[in-house]
């Protein structure tokens, strides 16, 4: 919206359109409609279910999840990837934003780190069996959650924390009115 807010200024823009409150709101309803509607495909055409694995091990007995149809496994983790990687491409195109209203560094550097772990979850998924798989979604999860929150939530508590003079309306006002007399 930031990005949009502020190509809207500029003369002759068509942008306009695509401001106002209900825009977000319905951009989400639409993304998590589709999420949505693929897990829940997923769950009543082939629902995941255990199975008993006796090749790992010899004279043991491996309860492992079978996702059914692994195209649909993919096809929820392929959709997630994909946000993942417009909100990357947004944050980017967002750099040039004036400070006071750009968080797109920390958007990027978050979604950064959020796309190579789950890169990097693919092939070990892929490559461990049995109770390791579980111990290798969960890494995927916190690690990938740690990246997003540590670049969201730490600045914010820095500024708060030991920066309050730089969380008032004047240091913000004045911040971007430097930065437009130096462009």
């Amino acid at each position: 919206m930031v990005i949009i807010a502020f190509r809207a200024t500029k003369p002759g823009s068509n942008m306009r359109k695509w401001l106002g409150p209900k825009i977000p709101a319905v951009v989400i309803v639409i993304c998590t409609c589709m999420q949505i509607f693929i897990c829940v495909f997923w769950i009543l055409h082939c629902p995941p279910f255990p199975e008993k694995n006796l090749k790992i091990k010899a004279g043991v007995i491996i309860f492992q999840c079978n996702e059914c149809l692994d195209v649909l496994l993919w096809a929820m983790l392929g959709y997630m990837g994909l946000l993942a990687c417009i909100s990357f491409i947004v944050a980017f195109l967002a750099r040039n934003l004036p400070d006071s209203f750009n968080e797109a560094k920390w958007i990027t550097f978050s979604m950064l780190i959020f796309l190579s772990v789950w890169i990097s979850f693919v092939p070990a998924y892929l490559s461990t069996q049995g109770k390791l798989m579980v111990a290798v979604e969960v890494f995927g999860i916190i690690s990938s959650s740690a990246g997003i929150l540590s670049c969201f939530f730490f600045p914010k508590c820095y500024i708060i924390l030991f920066r309050p003079d730089l969380n008032t309306r004047e240091s913000l006002l004045c911040k971007s009115t430097t930065q437009n007399t130096k462009t």
